[in-house]
């Protein structure tokens, strides 16, 4: 094999900064909690990736403890097994697709895992498997995934850096007259020029009454002077998501009415951050964001008609129990938003926290929050 195939496979296998000690740590720990039982984790195909629309992007699971880019793998693991499986290389799919990771290649040196067979063995040995309880793979990862390496919020900063620049770069592309598309393309020309391979969900450019549509994914309409507009947008660099959502003014100046209901979500979001740390449950940082938005002179805990908080990593919305009580080094959002359809506002401002030991880190305060702040900004003065 070629010296450049071998980079070229390399760099498929190990284009992160998580070392391959971190991944085999992660299969360690997730083998001791399958007991006597056995699980089958299966990368993603090409077929099943519409690598056709998007490109390939690995199954998050399989990502997560084994560090493979490339597709059809199959990891099967138990309490004293750790077996990865891949098809023999197959030349002319390769010249379609590039180089992929195959079993002729040096496979534990890439990967850490010494067992490695033909993928055409995999039914067989399944079968002798069968004897012992399957687990649910995607139930256990989830709860390990909860809590992130320093390796992975480090990956996660990385994201969270480029989606920042995205935010500052639309705001100062924002005009009246523009249509959001082009502010959405604007987030997404951004990402990539910061070496991160796609967004982490397609971006929500609501403008005017659009804002209060919550998962508002058309992006088609022509932005008008005097309202505000929603951008909820993150990047995805290797794997690692963000998720930060901003409410603007378009003019670059909030008006009364949409300052006094800013504050009000902003007051909420201060109070549902003092609360985060470990043990609270995301339940009950939902209802400190319900009692923060009724708590002043305007009663708004109707209005927010979603949840405060998710888990964020490989996934933007991450796997996780919400239903167990918060541990150091998750990372969440916290988002608050009121909807006010007859007035066509909608605000949500969403930053990701990490908790900590003690209570929690906001690791996207680089981009403004404040409304004095947000209005300096969007007049490209220096704050």
């Amino acid at each position: 094999m070629s010296r450049l195939l071998i980079l070229l496979i390399a760099a498929s296998v190990l284009g992160s900064d998580i070392p391959l000690s971190e991944f085999s740590s992660r299969r360690t720990i997730f083998r001791e909690a399958l007991q006597d039982r056995f699980a089958v984790i299966h990368g993603e195909t090409e077929k099943g990736s519409h690598e056709n629309r998007d490109g390939f992007f690995q199954s998050p699971d399989f990502y997560y403890l084994t560090g493979i880019r490339d597709p059809g793998g199959v990891l099967v693991l138990s309490k004293d097994q750790e077996t990865l499986y891949l098809s023999k290389r197959d030349e002319k799919a390769e010249r379609w697709h590039g180089p992929r990771l195959s079993l002729e290649d040096k496979v534990t040196d890439l990967t850490g895992i010494q067992d490695v067979r033909s993928l055409d063995l995999l039914e067989k040995d399944l079968r002798k498997l069968r004897k012992k309880n399957q687990a649910d793979a995607t139930k256990l990862l989830a709860l390990q995934r909860m809590q992130k390496s320093p390796a992975e919020i480090a990956m996660i900063r990385k994201a969270i850096a480029a989606t920042i620049a995205a935010h500052r770069a639309a705001w100062t592309s924002l005009k009246p007259g523009k249509f959001e598309y082009q502010i959405a393309n604007v987030l997404t020309a951004t990402y990539r020029d910061k070496g991160c391979q796609r967004n982490a969900y397609p971006p929500i450019i609501g403008s005017g009454p659009n804002a209060t549509i919550l998962h508002y994914f058309r992006n088609t309409r022509r932005i008008d002077a005097g309202e505000l507009i929603l951008m909820d947008a993150g990047a995805e660099c290797d794997g690692y998501a963000a998720d930060i959502t901003r409410t603007v003014p378009v003019n670059g100046k909030f008006t009364d009415r949409q300052k006094q209901l800013y504050q009000a979500v902003l007051q909420a979001q201060r109070t549902v951050i003092a609360a985060a740390r470990p043990g609270v449950t995301i339940k009950q940082l939902r209802q400190t964001a319900t009692d923060a938005l009724n708590a002043g002179e305007i009663k708004l805990g109707h209005l927010m008609i979603h949840g405060v908080s998710h888990h964020i990593g490989l996934n933007v919305h991450d796997a996780a129990d919400n239903e167990l009580p918060l541990q150091a080094g998750a990372v969440i959002t916290v988002e608050p938003g009121v909807y006010l359809p007859d007035e066509n506002i909608g605000i949500r401002i969403e930053d990701m926290v990490l908790i900590t030991p003690d209570g929690a880190t906001v690791l996207t305060s680089d981009l403004p929050v404040e409304i004095e702040e947000i209005e300096r900004a969007m007049a490209r003065q220096t704050p």
